[in-house]
């Protein structure tokens, strides 16, 4: 497998390109790094590639909050400059400004 630079970063607010999900990404595995059960849970036909990006997000959609593993080719930029409202957000960032979220240089109490 080759591995290639992340397109999103710490802190980007992101949007699922097929899914009515957006989120902030708090980590980022350079490839598949998840369980073959969670990798064949994904019907065949929109399954991801591994060698690629794999995102951990602070995820949204209208039925609530939840963390999400989404490949970066299932990610697009969210334009809509509102902030996420994930009740863990405080937790790892501090500020926000248009599009991304300030990461915490310290623990919180």
């Amino acid at each position: 497998m080759s591995m290639r630079s992340a397109k999103f970063g710490i802190g980007e607010v992101v949007k699922h390109r097929i899914f009515p999900f957006r989120g902030v990404v708090f980590d980022v595995d350079p490839v598949f790094a998840n369980t073959e059960e969670w990798w064949n849970s994904i019907p065949e036909d929109i399954r991801p590639h591994k060698d690629q990006p794999f995102y951990h997000l602070l995820a949204e959609n209208e039925s609530g909050h939840y963390v999400a593993y989404v490949s970066e080719q299932n990610l697009l930029h969210d334009e809509s400059g509102a902030p996420v409202d994930h009740p863990q957000i405080g937790q790892m960032f501090e500020d926000y400004s248009g599009n991304r979220y300030r990461q915490r240089s310290g623990p919180t109490n």
